[in-house]
Parts: C-alpha cells; structure tokens; sequence
C-alpha cells in the first residue's frame, strides 16, 4: 500500500526509531513538512496517510479516491473532516495516553519553577546578587508549599488524572474537579466558577470546543485567588491571553505556565511575549515531547495501521 508521512518532523528530528512504523506501511515516504497547499500533491495516489497538524479536508478527501486511511499522531482530530470521511468510507485512527508521563513530568516543573521561584533565585545566584549579599540565603521573592494547597482540573480525562494523582501523592495537595462546562452536573466535581474560586492551582486538561472557547477569559480570571497560578498544556485558545497577560501585569494572579497558544507557531505574536509580566513561564508546546512519549507516538501509530489492515479498529475514530 502507498504510504506517506506528511510532517514527520514534528514528531522525530532524528532521534526515534521508525522501525515498525515502515514494517506496518511498505514503502512509507517520510516528508519532513508539506505546506497545507502541498497536501493533495504529496498524497494523490496513496491509500494511507499519515500526519499530525495538516488539515485533511472534504475537498482534500475527494481529490485523493484511492485513501483509505487517516493515522493521526495526535490525539486531536480537529484537522481531519470527519463527516467527510464516513461519507468516503475512509478510516481515521488517533492514538491516545502516549504522552500522560511526560505532560505530568512537565506540569510539575513548571508548578515548581512559578512557586519555589527557581528562575528568578537561579538568575539571582549568577548576577552577582547573592555574592553581594549581607547573608546566606536570599528572601526576595516568596516562595509557597504547596501541601494542603487545592489544585483545581478542568477535564478529568486521563491526563487531568494523572495530574491530579502525582499533585496529592507527591505533593500532598487537595483536589477540587470542575464539572464540564454546558453538561449536568456529575456527582464529586464542583461548578466551575466555584472550583476558580477556591482553587490555588487551576490545570486545564480539556479539548477546545465551541463551548471552550476562552473558557477562562476575563470575567473568570478575575474569580480566581490573587496568588492562584494556572497551567495550560490542552489548548491554547482554552484561555483569553489578552486577559491573562492584563491579570498577571495587574498582579492579580499569581503565575502561570502556558505550553500552547492559539496560533502555532506564534508567526503574529502574542501578548504573553511582553517582557513586563510576571512569573510566566511560555513554553513552545512541548509538554508532550520527552523523547519516549514521542518514541511511544510512532509505535503507537504503527499498531493502528496494523490492526486496521487485519480489519481491527484500534484507536478509529471514523
């Protein structure tokens, strides 16, 4: 079967083994990136193809007769037209919990860099500050336990989990569920305005929904403790960043650690770039990365291909 990975790049820059990924596919072609307009050239006449962020759209699909399957090496279907390709009879498959070690491991650093100030004391260490001063330690900027403290999750789904388990057991925190915006209320989670209220920590972990869509924008930020920190690693549009950039230069919030924006890469900016806001943390969405969760992404995305040539329907999602 015709094969082809359109953006390989985003997943391996050359440190992965892609061993059973081409065992699953013969032949497979691997691009490091197609531009968006490239997409119906690169896979005119292959049966299976593979990506992460390019859109399949209906027009893609209908100039592309022999395709047959989608394998995304994302979670994300966003990108892929859906009804379009039930109404092609062309498989989609995603592949899930690949990365949860590595977006916890991320979530707790960046936890621990915005509360015990490692930035601002390492900074403080090699410019001459700490040599210069009258004692042995430095006290300038505050630093908080976070045991006992609340940490609030917006979507319970492996990866809120997951969070939520390493935050009580490693760090002894309390743990607050929001429920899902728009949906009945399900029985142990909190509305979510009242969980942004009593929250210390707010960790969102859902996907990007119309009913998401600036989940937190300012009206919500401004519900949240004056020393509350947020972690973005879901979606980058979850959260208004005019009004978290408004709010942490107002000092109205505590922190944050943003791993995603709404637009990727930043090509127009963003408000989070400004060098006046305080106890940021912006990372280029790479809390999923470790080098074995993106190992675990080939490997995975190989399964699907097998099991949907044996006629399976692992990780389908059309």
């Amino acid at each position: 079967m015709s094969a082809v990975f359109l953006d390989y790049a985003t997943v391996d820059d050359g440190d992965l083994d892609p061993t059973a990924l081409q065992a699953s596919a013969s032949g497979l072609r691997f691009l490091a990136n197609t531009p968006q307009s490239g997409v119906i050239d690169a896979i005119r006449d292959c049966e299976i193809v593979l990506l992460n962020k390019l859109k399949i759209t209906a027009e893609v699909m209908t100039a592309s007769p022999k395709l047959r399957l989608i394998a995304l090496s994302a979670t994300g279907t966003n990108n892929i037209d859906l009804v379009a390709a039930a109404e092609h009879g062309i498989a989609v498959c995603n592949i899930r919990d690949y990365c949860t070690a590595s977006v916890v491991q991320h979530s707790l650093g960046t936890l621990l860099m915005l509360t015990h100030r490692l930035r601002e004391y390492s900074r403080m260490a090699i410019d001459g500050t700490w040599s210069r001063s009258q004692h042995f330690t430095l006290l300038t900027h505050p630093i908080r336990e976070l045991h006992g403290l609340t940490l609030g999750i917006v979507g319970y789904g492996v990866l809120g989990q997951a969070f939520a388990n390493a935050c009580q057991s490693a760090l002894g925190m309390k743990v607050l569920i929001a429920n899902r915006p728009g949906e009945a209320a399900q029985a142990g989670r909190v509305d979510l305005e009242e969980m942004l209220r009593q929250a210390d920590v707010v960790s969102l972990h859902c996907p990007l929904t119309e009913q998401t869509r600036h989940l937190l924008d300012a009206r919500r930020l401004s519900l949240m403790k004056r020393d509350a920190i947020l972690i973005n690693t879901a979606r980058g549009a979850l959260v208004d960043l005019d009004a978290l950039a408004a709010a942490l230069r107002a000092g109205r919030l505590g922190g944050a650690a943003i791993d995603v924006l709404p637009e990727e890469p930043p090509v127009s900016g963003s408000p989070l770039f400004a060098e006046d806001l305080p106890n940021l943390i912006v990372t280029p969405h790479t809390a999923w990365a470790a080098r074995d969760a993106r190992q675990r992404c080939l490997d995975e995305i190989a399964a699907n291909i097998v099991d949907w040539r044996q006629g399976g329907r692992r990780g389908r999602v059309v």
